[in-house]
């Protein structure tokens, strides 16, 4: 690894004027925000336009939503794509040029959603851009965590990257909130049949506006990336020193599986606890559907607020008693938390806020952890790569395992998976050197 030295925002040159760092802030925080509202919407809104988009089966009318869910797996697959081509962008272009293009892609494909045609009237083109739609969202959100990462950390001033890196999950989780929540008031306000017809198209249609929005607020950033946009005074010479799209996994091996190591328990905990928990306790407890998309809203806001918090302690005492004390949580809390999920309310609220005070840990960290490890030149694809192709074989799969083990009949084997891969990452966290009160790698 090359001799840290700080960057351009540790130490500003003389007369250059330092960028606004809450407007950094925003430029990464809201496009985040937007990035996974459009992403999650899919999630939200598929029981309506599922029959739209794909035939029934014969006799089986749980066969278009099987199909959407399946178009929903393929997005997270172009995921690590994204992170290596997009994180690409990002170091050769500059970050602010990666965050345009990221936006416009997610903005494009949740307007290609809203306007994807049904079945009935175009037969097999509808799916085809369904499909072509999640390939774009998922490059763009696999490119959004490696070029918002990198460029929220690069914008932090000294000791406050951990402050700074915790808005990766504050925006995440309020993209997420928005999503659900236009989900819910749509429903509210139209019928099951208006719904059903062309109310889902709203949501997505709101996205592509927001993303202009976002766009809006990302131009006016200031680049982070050293060297990036200037002049082509060298001509060759400036395209030769532009890093090679693998050059982070050839250079780097061991910082790339470090991101792996990093991330596996991380990503396993996340998706366990914010998105499949819900759903584990109707399968498992038989707790009420209403109430258990009540307790997940209710947790999700109560984990935004942590992430501040754990953020600014990072930056006192370091990363690594933070990501320490998540993975033994996990690894010695998961099953028995998990065997606590009952069909009472308040059971599943104390459970997974208590997952979620863990789990800040990790996601309060994760950003500055990840751009810590890497020098500037390569360290968005680096970053994305690693990090997106263990999201999609842990995180995203999450919910698959836990149901597999259930319909299998062994459902107490799922906490003990968390618990395991929990504990895999405490052993690198181990390992790992600690970066709080290093300069970022040039």
């Amino acid at each position: 690894m090359s001799s840290a030295q700080p960057i351009a925002e540790d130490a500003a040159p003389e007369g250059v004027r330092p960028p606004s760092q809450l407007r950094q802030l925003a430029a990464a925080s809201v496009g985040n925000a937007v990035e996974w509202y459009d992403w999650y919407a899919y999630s939200f809104l598929a029981v309506y336009f599922a029959d739209q988009v794909f035939p029934k089966g014969a006799g089986n009318s749980l066969v278009p939503l099987l199909s959407t869910f399946a178009v929903f797996a393929v997005g997270f697959f172009m995921r690590p794509v994204g992170g290596l081509l997009l994180g690409a962008v990002a170091d050769r272009r500059g970050r602010r040029a990666a965050l345009t293009l990221t936006i416009l892609l997610m903005g494009g494909g949740s307007l290609l959603v809203a306007l994807t045609p049904t079945y009935a009237a175009t037969g097999v083109l509808a799916p085809i851009v369904l499909v072509l739609a999640r390939l774009v969202q998922g490059l763009s959100v696999g490119g959004e965590f490696a070029a918002s990462t990198t460029f929220l950390v690069e914008s932090a001033g000294p000791g406050r990257r951990g402050l700074f890196s915790s808005f990766q999950y504050v925006s995440t989780t309020l993209g997420q909130l928005l999503a659900s929540g236009t989900g819910a008031l749509l429903a509210a306000l139209l019928t099951e049949h208006q719904m059903g017809q062309w109310g889902w198209r709203v949501a997505f249609l709101v996205g592509a506006l927001l993303s202009l929005l976002g766009l809006w607020i990302r131009r006016g950033a200031q680049e982070t990336l050293p060297g990036a946009g200037a002049g082509e005074t060298s001509g060759g010479a400036q395209r030769a020193a532009r890093p090679g799209l693998f050059e982070g996994l050839r250079r780097h091996p061991r910082q790339s599986l470090l991101i792996c190591g990093i991330t596996a328990g991380g990503t396993i905990a996340y998706y366990t606890w914010t998105t499949y928990l819900p759903t584990y306790a109707q399968v498992n407890a038989g707790f009420d559907k209403g109430d258990a998309l009540t307790v997940g809203t209710l947790s999700l806001v109560f984990f935004a607020l942590l992430q501040p918090l754990g953020g600014m302690l990072s930056d006192r005492i370091g990363r690594k008693p933070l990501l320490l004390t998540f993975a033994l949580g996990f690894a010695v809390l998961a099953v028995p938390l998990l065997h606590l999920v009952t069909d009472d309310f308040f059971s599943l609220l104390l459970v997974q806020c208590a997952g979620m005070v863990l789990l800040t840990g990790y996601t309060s960290v994760a950003a500055a952890v990840n751009a810590e490890v890497f020098p500037a030149r390569v360290r968005a694809a680096g970053i994305g790569f690693p990090y997106s192709l263990t999201v999609a074989l842990f995180g995203g799969t999450a919910p698959y395992v836990g149901t597999w083990f259930k319909q299998a009949g062994h459902p107490d084997l799922f906490p003990w998976y968390v618990a395991v891969v929990c504990l895999v990452s405490f052993l690198v966290y181990l390992a790992l050197p600690e970066t709080a009160r290093r300069p970022l790698e040039v």
